[in-house]
């Protein structure tokens, strides 16, 4: 995934970290006769033929007994993973947190007393509204739209800000100096499509939002008719905004989005807003920048002038509660789960410590994340890896160099990109700095706004400077990876690294099913629809042939037929055009780990384990670990904003077009996986 691209997606995102340890059952021996609980044959349903649906013949008995905890939106292989590194943060930060005695600015201090101030409920129940009532007051007092804009941007150096959003990242066409960009912000609900009165949940959603911002409302004091009416101008106004946002699907394009332009180019496309007075306070000096979607922006003015002051300050006012409402006492964060869980399904919240193990990961990240790697990620945990994404590099060069389809000359500058990808494993080299940010033990919303503040003079202090390539964007303990095309670099936290996507002890099936199948697959992230068009130095530079361009893009345009042909909850179709990036990674990262698995001594053998050939448990342990139930509202929201398919379709979408996986099963011409070779997506 290319970060900042899908930020709405992440944020949804945060509501999958609602765990609780389960252990996962079923166990299988190596050849010692060890018992490991490496592969999971118990929890197989081996009544359903392979051919027919082999996502469930490898997880049907755990799906049918799947149970999500009430505090969680799904369950699964993430999830178990993700509960029982919480519980390993959570323990670090116990202790910490105890000692009141840390020296003072020190990294166990602050992370210690962020957590102790964040678990202190009797402070936060007694401020109530308190952290917000100034923000408020001085919101109610803009006396026009200019003052309101003026009021956001001077707000933006304590992190907050509203309806401009920025990020200091790499310059698209030119990844080694940073550059301000623009995006498009504004709206609560997901994206654009909620606010369409023609679609089903557009409703219902739309409803609970006015109702949301009413209750927000009342709680800070308004009465009944003035909550009431600033309700209705709230959804009114997003539900405008919402015609100038673009889709997620669009937001998938590279070219579409950069748009670079002088500050005097942006103000003749939104001449309603001073901009150079805008950064000035907002503490930027951009000479350009590059405004990724434009609509929004030109949009933006012509609603700040045509619609109430009111209403503004109004949107502006729900925006700062709705977006505080986690950090602030009981009865705002019960109103902000009771909006939230339309789209997650939840049935409960999570515990205040599962709340706060999070907010310490994100807010403190490096300081955390340095003291839970040396406790909990060993360097041969490291060095493992490290071998495996080698592994994994060498077998993606030979499968390049052997593609029919493609010309020596795109081939060249394919294998120059991918030989010089950047590796991250584990934990950063280079720790982030926390001087500045000051922690109190007894204030845990005045810790947010020391942190808040630190992050944005950080992204401030990057701008039109080289970019940092030893940066990381995840911390240490998170459960995922990713690819960044701007710094073509792959990143694996040390959470992912563990059982069971990756384990030293385990089998080399396993092994390369799992974490071997996720890194092929952020590998070929840098080579699908949106990766390909950024060469070896991160820029935005199409180094195709055309003729080679072209067969790529009708390769690509089967999977998405493919998936568009999918059904969620019956009737809700995949959207293709927002998962190709995650299908074609899917498949390239199948087809390289299988190739770097048959390098192996068990790949090349055929000794049986639990009854299964090297080549069988390693497509087992590819489907075993993407094993998972939802919600449906959480499978409904996926959908719409989600570029992953669901689980059931990344394996058996991906699998339809592996002949090795046919072999192995001896899939059949008639049976349901099985696809013509004029069917089959053969890319990387």
């Amino acid at each position: 995934m290319k970060l900042l691209q899908f930020f709405a997606v992440l944020i949804r995102a945060a509501l999958m970290a609602q765990f609780l340890a389960l252990p996962i059952a079923g166990c299988s021996r190596n050849k010692t006769e060890e018992a490991r609980c490496y592969f999971d044959t118990a929890n197989m349903d081996k009544r359903i033929e392979p051919g027919l649906d082999f996502y469930q013949f490898a997880n049907g008995n755990w799906l049918n007994k799947a149970k999500i905890p009430s505090d969680m939106s799904a369950w699964g292989s993430f999830y178990t993973l993700y509960a029982e590194t919480l519980i390993k943060q959570h323990a670090l930060l116990e202790e910490m947190s105890k000692n009141d005695h840390h020296p003072k600015g020190s990294d166990n201090q602050k992370v210690g007393d962020f957590f102790f101030s964040g678990m202190d409920t009797i402070s936060i129940e007694r401020a109530g509204m308190l952290p917000l009532q100034d923000k408020i007051k001085a919101i109610d007092e803009v006396k026009d739209y200019r003052a309101l804009m003026d009021f956001l941007a001077e707000d933006r150096r304590n992190g907050f800000g509203d309806l401009i959003a920025t990020g200091v990242v790499p310059d698209e066409k030119r990844s080694s100096v940073n550059i301000l960009s623009l995006f498009q912000t504004g709206l609560t609900l997901p994206e654009k499509g909620y606010y369409n009165p023609k679609d089903q949940q557009s409703k219902p959603a739309c409803d609970k939002l006015r109702e949301h911002a009413r209750k927000l409302f009342l709680l800070c004091g308004d009465s009944e008719e003035a909550a009431s009416k600033k309700a209705k101008w709230v959804l009114a106004l997003e539900t405008k905004i919402s015609a100038v946002h673009i889709m997620p699907e669009e937001l998938r394009d590279p070219e579409k989005n950069y748009n670079k332009m002088s500050v005097k180019d942006l103000q003749a496309l939104a001449p309603g807003i001073d901009w150079k007075n805008q950064f000035q306070k907002m503490g930027l000096s951009p000479d350009t920048l590059n405004v990724c979607q434009p609509l929004y922006y030109k949009g933006l003015c012509m609603l700040l002038a045509s619609e109430p002051l009111e209403a503004w300050k109004a949107k502006v006012s729900f925006d700062y509660i709705h977006g505080h409402a986690e950090y602030l006492s009981k009865v705002f964060r019960d109103e902000d789960f009771e909006f939230s869980r339309q789209f997650s399904g939840a049935a409960s919240q999570r515990p205040r410590w599962k709340i706060m193990v999070g907010e310490t990961d994100k807010s403190l990240g490096d300081l955390f994340g340095k003291a839970y790697v040396q406790k909990h990620f060993p360097a041969e945990s490291r060095r493992r890896m490290l071998e495996l994404v080698n592994n994994l590099q060498k077998a993606f060069d030979r499968r390049i160099q052997n593609l029919a389809w493609m010309s020596n000359e795109t081939k060249q500058k394919a294998l120059h990109k991918l030989n010089v990808v950047i590796k991250k494993i584990g934990y950063p080299d280079n720790w982030k700095n926390y001087d500045e940010v000051e922690i109190n033990r007894n204030c845990f919303f005045g810790n947010l706004i020391s942190i808040w503040k630190h992050d944005y003079r950080l992204m401030c202090s990057k701008l039109n400077k080289p970019v940092d390539k030893t940066e990381w964007q995840m911390t240490p303990p998170t459960i995922n990876a990713y690819y960044n095309p701007n710094i073509n670099e792959i990143v694996f936290p040390a959470g992912i690294l563990q059982f069971p996507f990756f384990d030293a002890k385990a089998d080399d099936a396993i092994n390369y099913g799992a974490i071997g199948m996720v890194i092929g697959h952020e590998l070929t992230h840098g080579f699908d629809d949106q990766g390909r068009l950024y060469d070896g130095a991160g820029n935005l530079n199409n180094w195709w042939t055309d003729e080679d361009g072209k067969k790529f893009e009708k390769a690509s345009s089967k999977l998405v037929a493919q998936y568009n042909a999918y059904t969620v909850l019956d009737s809700l179709h995949l959207n293709g055009s927002l998962t190709l990036g995650e299908n074609i990674a899917d498949l390239g990262g199948l087809s390289i780990a299988y190739d770097a698995f048959k390098l192996t001594e068990q790949g090349r053998g055929n000794t049986l384990i639990d009854g299964f050939t090297p080549d069988q448990r390693f497509f087992l342990g590819f489907a075993q670990v993407w094993r998972e139930v939802n919600k449906p509202e959480l499978a409904q929201t996926r959908v719409r904003v989600d570029p992953h398919s669901p689980p059931n379709y990344r394996v058996n979408g991906t699998l339809s077009h592996f002949d090795p996986f046919y072999k192995a099963f001896n899939i059949k011409p008639g049976d349901a996986m099985h696809l013509s070779p004029e069917q089959q997506v053969r890319i990387w």
